[in-house]
């Protein structure tokens, strides 16, 4: 066991579910968060708090980062490491990034002396304090090596898939995919209420179909309850994915035209106000007109 503590950064759902994961796995864990009231339970089970980003990293051999997108990633490592030497610093990296972002993190951080792990997690915050994420590691297979008990203690499944920006490609593949869906069934909730019927209807069914998925069924949770906190997976977090989807794709003269739309539906989920409800508030949506 390391007798260094692991720093987490990031203690919204996913993140603050990590840190408890490591905690319950026998790992001194110290957290940040911007928001330093949201980190405060885990102090109460036995995490330390930091004050800052650079104090998280003082002593630490290993790091989880869970940050909310590309910008936090640049905030962090800016007034974590700064102007010095990371030290033989690991950065196991969860955050949900763009692939070419991955890369250039990666050699930035390598820069300033520290190793980055790209550590895309599959789950929720329930799955994530249980240790039962499945993770896509990707970097130096050295690097996520020297990690593997951090990765392990997270993640019932890890796997490693190749070079730096080859997780958050399959990452983002799967939140494509996610965001799609989860249109979709919103767009069935539309039609069946149209004809003049209740969602509940329609929910059961799905629920003992070939349809269901156990991430799809998870969303169609939040609409039978039309309660969409607190969110496992947030709106704004839906729409940043697939809009990084769309813009890594398009730069590579690729169209992702569903992808696209159902980009649309969640922007006008966040322009509603409703960023940091579940992506599955889609479904509340005023519905437009047909045109026709």
């Amino acid at each position: 066991m390391r007798t260094s503590p692991i720093a987490v950064l990031g203690a919204g759902a996913m993140g603050a579910g990590m840190a408890r994961a490591l905690l319950a796995a026998g790992f001194a864990v110290t957290v940040w968060n911007r928001t330093a009231e949201r980190a405060a339970p885990l102090a109460r089970e036995g995490a330390a708090l930091a004050a800052s980003p650079a104090e998280a990293l003082a002593d630490a051999e290993a790091a989880v980062f869970s940050l909310a997108d590309e910008a936090a990633v640049e905030r962090v490592v800016a007034e974590g490491l700064g102007g010095r030497p990371g030290r033989g610093l690991t950065v196991v990296d969860t955050s949900t990034v763009s692939p070419s972002f991955a890369r250039a993190v990666t050699a930035r951080l390598a820069a300033l002396g520290a190793r980055r792990v790209e550590a895309c997690v599959i789950g929720n915050p329930a799955m994530a304090a249980a240790g039962e994420l499945r993770v896509l590691a990707a970097g130096e297979r050295a690097g996520a090596d020297a990690v593997s008990d951090v990765l392990d203690a997270l993640g019932r499944d890890v796997r490693f898939v190749g070079g730096p920006g080859d997780a958050a490609v399959l990452k983002l593949a799967l939140n494509l995919l996610l965001g799609v869906q989860t249109a979709g069934l919103a767009e069935a909730v539309a039609f069946v209420e149209a004809m003049g019927m209740d969602r509940e209807r329609l929910l059961d069914a799905f629920e003992d179909s070939g349809w269901r998925s156990p991430v799809l069924a998870f969303r169609a949770g939040f609409m039978r309850r039309r309660a969409y906190r607190p969110a496992a997976f947030r709106a704004s977090l839906m729409h940043k994915d697939l809009a990084l989807a769309g813009r890594e794709a398009g730069e590579r003269g690729v169209g992702l035209p569903v992808t696209g739309r159902a980009a649309d539906r969640f922007a006008a989920v966040v322009d509603g106000g409703r960023g940091d409800d579940d992506a599955a508030a889609v479904v509340e949506l005023p519905r437009p007109a047909s045109g026709g």
